[in-house]
């Protein structure tokens, strides 16, 4: 009998493993869209709430780009600074 449920629990644990594998795939492919900012003029005259949007941004050198997820929290943090960033693509 000990058998029987040893062979029994094998192939359900395989299962499990298989179905664990393939959800993270299943998730990656959906592409999330992105955008390109660049951070093209300093903040150092700017309103202290400015330097924190462009830190926020992830900024920290002259015409660095990063790369962050297009949402609109992101969009609304460009459109505070748009005379320090620009969007590249």
């Amino acid at each position: 009998m000990a058998e029987t449920k040893t062979a029994k629990t094998a192939p359900a644990a395989k299962e499990k493993t298989a179905a664990k594998v393939a959800k993270p795939a299943a998730k990656a492919t959906g592409a999330k869209a992105t955008i390109q900012v660049q951070y093209y003029r300093s903040a150092i005259q700017a309103p202290v709430k400015h330097k924190r949007v462009v830190k926020g941004l992830g900024f920290t050198r002259l015409n660095q780009i990063v790369v962050r997820e297009d949402t609109p929290s992101i969009r609304g943090m460009v459109r505070t600074v748009p005379h320090l960033v620009r969007i590249v693509s």
